[in-house]
Parts: structure tokens; C-alpha cells; sequence
């Protein structure tokens, strides 16, 4: 039995060896034959004559594998210029690391590529704001609020310096009209801190301005009336020029404020003005709608020719610089005040689906476009995720078709010219193919172009010499989504 049972264990033994080198020679069988089988490198050469007959290919249709030259970056993650220590002139009295903070803004805002493009609204604005700031704090420890003509030179030139070195685009001067000037007094008769609180009741102003509400500020102006205010009470008396003395003096009067308040303060305050001001108009430059209102005088329901015809206009002028929602009313209103002036009567925005977001500069290959918000707004550095900033619309929100020929009445403090509401989630499943939800997940990458900086001639907020791509990025969702600039 014992025997037996050896003669078992010795048989079951043999079979598992020879088992396993059944194994083996059927795995080495399968890598052979996987080996025999054509690869994708093969499939890329040229074909040679078979039992058909020979096949001509194109060598333009074979796919050459070349490796990038190394370094190399991918186009979507271009990079930006290094920074560096600039050059100064050794001639101005000013501690520049005293408003650093305000500086660093001022290049991000202005930054090479996408100065000129949102130039209006956030790079001129923070400019001159930084003007502002520094003329009040050059020099803490004398009471001169301007600077004298030839110090104004080189502290202007200093400060250009110092914003290229961080990025910034070194056209800013002529982008936003500014010179050295505008640093120092002009025809103001006072420029000193005792001659101006004479004048002024210097707490009362500050007060005014320390805390500058951004919903109010523009419709039922406090800070605005109390710098004007002052304006008046020190330039009366100055030279015969009333209005060139109005505005010098008004710059002192932004000099002292800054001097007092703290200079985060001070900037908050003076960009909200500036918004105040540039949502008043619209900066796109257009010609006469001459095509557009021989297409759509008679138009009285959607008409493809008349659509194309105002497509094809709008198109023409929206890729100059981005614009806020508010500049949007502005610029579709005056637009259609031309077309009415020129015997269009029909609502052609509502026949043709015109948007306010149709007055912007456009995603490529995608309806979407960028309406920035109307109150001050940033461009955000990042070495990862290069520039972005905030848009506040990008929804289908009608534009409003003007009652008259006359843009005189339009003012948007009013009830009735206050933002559409936005889509119902209905409508916007209609309109966009997504509910609100899934079209605030869908990662979406964006490309602008269209887009300008580089030569700047005399007003060069509206030229295009250069396109520049801007993309990747993520819309949060239909309102106040982040848009990254690479």
C-alpha cells in the first residue's frame, strides 16, 4: 500500500512538470506570435508592390515621428519673460519699495502681451492710479504735493523701469497718454500741503474718500464731489486757462488724498473712480453701418442677408479690446442709435440673436465671449497658470435695441438700464445645450484672438497689429467665472 501510494506522488510530480513546461512553451508560442503582427512604425512606411499591384501613396499623408528640439515647451504653455533688476537713473529722491505692493499690480495689470488688449478698463486705469500714488508719496518728509519738471523725468522714466522689469509692456506711456507731466503741478496755483489745506477742508475730503462704495459711487458720487469740490476751491485764482488749471489742480488734489490714506486705501478708491468714468463710453471704434443699413432698412423678420450684413459688422470691430458689461450697453446702443438714424426701425439685435456678449472679444471656433465686470478687476499672475482675470458675463443676454436715434438719454443709473436677468435654466438649456450645473463642470479651452499689443501710434488703445492666443482655461460657471490667459 505504501508502495503504491509512492508510485501515485511520483506520477502526480511528473505531471505537474511537464505541465509547466507546457506552459512555458505556450506563452513563448503567443510572444511570437504577437511579434509576427504589423506595428503602427511599419504601417508608416510606403506600401511596396504586392499581389495587387502596386499602390501609390502620397508621401504627404505619412506621418513623420520627429522628436522636438529640446528645450521645448507646448504652445499652450508658452513662456513669459524673466524678471529682472532695472536700470534707474539714480536721480529721483523716492523709496519705490514703500508702494511696491501698488507697483506690482500696476505690471501684472499692463503685462506684455495683453496690455493694449485690456488697456481701458484695467492696465490705464491701475496706471494712472500709480501716478496718483507715487506723486502724493515721493517724498514723505517735505510737504510739496508735484514734483519739479526735471525730477518728474526721471522719476517717470524710473518708474516705467521698474514696471518693464516686472513684465510690464514698455508702450504703458503711450498706450494710456500719460508723460512725466502729470506728475507735476501744470498750472495748479497751489501745490503744497499748507496752501492746499487753506484752501480745503483736508479731513473732510479724505473722509470722502477713505471708503469708496462701488455699487453707489458712480450714480450718487461722494469721493468724485468732494475731489471736484476741492479742484474748484484751489484753482480759483490760477492762470486764465481755467480748464487745463481745473485738471492740474484736480491731480493735486488725487496727490493729497493718496498722502493721507494708506496706500492699498488709495488705490481701491481711485480705481472705482476710474470705472465710473470708462463705463460712460464705449471705447470701440467703428465706422459708419452704411452695408448694414442698405441690408436691413426694410427688414421686418429675420433676414439672412441683413443677419450676415450686421454679423459681419459687429464682427469687424469686437476683437479690438475686451469691454465691461456696462461698455457693452453702451456700445450696442450706440450702434443701434446709427442704424436707427439711418432708417432701421426693426429690433435687428432680437431679429439676428445679437448678444451683449457679441461686443466682446471672442473664443475661437466657439460662441462664448468675455464681458469683464464693470467694477475695477485684475490681471492675476501665476508662474503655473500664466494671466487670468475675471469675465462677469458670457451668457445669451439680449442687446438692448435703442428707443430713438439719440444716445443723449441713455444713462445707466437708471432702473430700467440695469443688467437683463439672466436665462432661466430652461432657456439656457435652449440656447446652450447644458443646464447651468453641467456647464459650470465642463472644462472648456479658450482661444482669443484677434488680439494686439506691440507698435502704438496716437490712439493706441484701438489698433491690431499682432494676434496673441490666449487659452486654457476653466468657466466656473454662466457669471464671474475665472478666464486664464494660458
Amino acid at each position: 500500500m505504501v508502495k503504491f501510494a509512492g508510485y501515485l506522488v511520483h506520477g502526480f510530480l511528473l505531471f505537474i512538470i511537464w505541465l509547466s513546461s507546457f506552459q512555458d512553451v505556450a506563452s513563448q508560442y503567443k510572444v511570437n506570435d504577437h511579434s509576427n503582427k504589423t506595428t503602427t512604425f511599419e504601417l508608416a512606411n510606403p506600401p511596396g508592390t504586392g499581389v495587387s499591384g502596386p499602390i501609390q501613396v502620397s508621401p504627404s499623408v505619412i506621418p513623420k515621428y520627429e522628436s522636438p528640439p529640446l528645450p521645448w515647451t507646448p504652445p499652450m504653455y508658452p513662456t513669459f519673460p524673466d524678471t529682472y533688476q532695472p536700470k534707474l537713473t539714480g536721480k529721483c529722491p523716492a523709496d519705490f519699495q514703500a508702494i511696491s505692493a501698488v507697483i506690482d499690480t500696476a505690471a501684472s495689470d499692463c503685462s506684455q502681451p495683453f496690455a493694449a488688449l485690456v488697456g481701458n478698463v484695467i492696465c490705464c486705469p491701475q496706471f494712472v492710479s500709480l501716478l496718483h500714488i507715487f506723486q502724493g508719496r515721493h517724498n514723505v518728509k517735505s510737504d510739496k504735493l508735484v514734483l519739479p519738471d526735471a525730477v518728474a523725468r526721471d522719476c517717470f522714466s524710473d518708474l516705467v523701469s521698474i514696471l518693464v522689469s516686472k513684465r510690464a509692456n514698455m508702450t504703458i506711456p503711450e498706450l494710456c497718454s500719460v508723460t512725466s507731466s502729470n506728475l507735476t503741478g501744470g498750472s495748479c496755483p497751489v501745490q503744497d500741503v499748507a496752501a492746499f489745506e487753506k484752501a480745503v477742508n483736508g479731513s473732510r475730503l479724505v473722509d470722502a474718500c477713505r471708503t469708496v462704495d462701488p455699487l453707489k459711487e458712480c450714480c450718487r458720487p461722494v469721493c468724485q464731489g468732494a475731489i471736484m469740490e476741492a479742484a474748484l476751491a484751489i484753482s480759483s485764482g490760477g492762470s486764465n486757462n481755467n480748464v487745463n488749471a481745473l485738471n492740474d489742480c484736480k491731480n493735486v488734489v488725487f496727490s493729497y488724498v493718496s498722502r493721507k490714506l494708506p496706500a492699498d486705501k488709495a488705490n481701491a478708491a481711485f480705481r472705482i473712480l476710474s470705472s465710473c468714468k470708462v463705463n460712460k463710453a464705449c471705447p470701440l471704434e467703428f465706422k459708419e453701418p452704411t452695408e448694414v443699413v442698405k441690408a436691413c432698412r426694410n427688414a421686418a423678420a429675420p433676414s439672412p442677408s441683413c443677419c450676415s450684413s450686421l454679423n459681419a459688422y459687429i464682427s469687424g470691430i469686437r476683437n479690438q479690446m475686451l469691454i465691461t458689461n456696462k461698455q457693452a450697453i453702451v456700445c450696442a446702443t450706440v450702434i443701434g442709435s446709427m442704424l436707427r438714424k439711418g432708417g432701421v426701425m426693426t429690433d435687428i439685435y432680437k431679429l439676428c440673436d445679437v448678444d451683449l456678449k457679441d461686443f466682446s472679444v471672442q473664443a475661437y471656433g466657439m460662441q462664448q465671449g468675455c464681458l469683464l465686470r464693470s467694477y475695477p478687476a485684475d490681471l492675476i499672475f501665476d508662474n503655473t497658470t500664466g494671466y487670468s482675470f475675471t469675465c462677469d458675463l458670457t451668457d445669451n443676454i439680449a442687446a438692448p435695441w435703442p428707443s430713438s436715434s439719440s444716445v443723449s438719454s441713455l444713462s445707466l443709473c437708471a432702473p430700467e438700464m440695469s443688467l437683463p436677468a439672466l436665462p432661466t435654466s430652461q432657456q439656457a438649456h435652449i440656447n446652450h445645450g447644458f443646464h447651468d450645473e453641467a456647464f459650470g463642470a465642463l472644462r472648456l479651452i479658450i482661444i482669443l484672438v484677434s488680439v494686439v499689443y506691440g507698435a502704438v501710434q496716437a490712439r493706441p488703445l484701438h489698433k491690431a497689429h499682432e494676434a496673441y492666443a490666449l487659452g486654457h482655461n476653466q468657466i466656473n460657471s454662466l457669471r464671474g467665472h475665472t478666464l486664464g490667459l494660458f
